[in-house]
């Protein structure tokens, strides 16, 4: 292969998503906020934050009425998150309080909120960093109540590094050809297979194992980049769509990982679930049209040119990969262990 402008083009695109997952601390995962209403100043508040060893988001619930400022009834540490639980007997009225979280808009997280009143009155929406605050107003239930899960789809794989370069692997692998939608659709059937089963229950998995996993996948496409174009294609080369459908299961029991955390509503969980994969596939395909529109962008400018450019320049983007899948194999496989 000839080196070209284009090769570090895109060992550049791999070194901003690497820097980019470096600068978010590797937490991505959605903190959840429940209320459960038996009366107007009767409810239940449920918190889970994540939790990365012993380390956990410096991120505090309030409620405008002052019953978060009190010790919580209840405490408990569980892999991968802590949970406070509030029991509140006569207090403020839930319905117009301000649901406040502390340290939100210095984090890379979202949090879900999830309230459940009388009379069939529910609130489903996602608190970001920009918007830490919202205005509790408890209107009667009209039908499902779950766009949230859409937008937490799309925000969970375009801040989920370790998966968009697998996209890129897979991308670089197989180039903008039929090739490419045969895997991605694989990937996306894959994927979403494993996503409902473990959402759902069906299946249950220890998630750093899972995550240790899903590093070694992009690792193994990122060893196949640096093979590419050998007289003896391998496997991965002749028929990628398969490799894409294998690691894919891997990767939906990893988006799994988000919605076993924080729960599917009840009565809605089904409507949920689509609406998280579908969120999924619209952030994959947005990252694939950026990635190709990237690509385009890199030829024309090299169009032409006279620089010439280290061999070594070929194999950037596949030693850049590789450099760090094999980081987040050994991070992920130690806190596994």
């Amino acid at each position: 292969m000839r080196p070209t402008g284009l090769s570090v083009w895109l060992a550049v695109l791999v070194l901003w998503i690497g820097w980019t997952a470096a600068a978010a601390a590797h937490e991505v995962r959605p903190a959840l906020v429940q209320i459960v209403a038996t009366a107007p100043g009767d409810y239940e508040v449920t918190w889970k934050r994540p939790v990365v060893g012993d380390m956990a988001l410096r991120l505090i619930p309030h409620l405008s009425g002052g019953a978060l400022e009190k010790p919580p009834a209840a405490e408990q540490v569980a892999p991968g998150y802590m949970t406070r639980v509030w029991r509140v007997r006569g207090g403020a009225p839930l319905d117009g309080q301000t649901l406040r979280i502390e340290g939100l808009e210095h984090s890379v997280t979202d949090v879900l909120v999830r309230v459940s009143a009388p009379a069939g009155r529910s609130l489903d929406m996602v608190l970001r960093p920009s918007d830490p605050a919202v205005r509790l107003n408890l209107a009667p239930a009209r039908g499902i109540a779950v766009p949230g899960y859409l937008k937490l789809g799309v925000e969970h794989i375009l801040t989920g590094f370790d998966h968009l370069l697998f996209v890129l692997g897979l991308l670089l692998l197989i180039g903008p050809n039929w090739r490419l939608v045969k895997a991605v659709t694989a990937f996306t059937a894959a994927h979403s297979i494993t996503l409902a089963l473990a959402a759902l229950g069906y299946l249950r998995f220890p998630s750093a194992a899972i995550e240790a996993l899903v590093a070694l996948s992009i690792l193994f496409v990122a060893v196949e980049l640096t093979t590419k174009g050998r007289v003896d294609p391998t496997l991965a080369q002749r028929r990628p769509w398969l490799i894409a459908f294998l690691f894919g299961l891997l990767h939906g029991m990893a988006f799994a990982g988000v919605l076993a955390d924080i729960g599917l509503p009840q009565g809605a969980a089904a409507e949920a679930l689509l609406l998280f994969n579908v969120g999924v596939e619209v952030g994959q395909l947005l990252f694939i049209a950026a990635v190709l529109a990237a690509m385009a962008l890199g030829r024309t400018i090299w169009k032409g040119r006279a620089w010439t450019l280290p061999t070594w320049s070929v194999r950037a983007p596949a030693y850049t990969i590789g450099g760090l899948s094999a980081y987040w194999l050994i991070e992920r496989t130690l806190a596994a262990v």
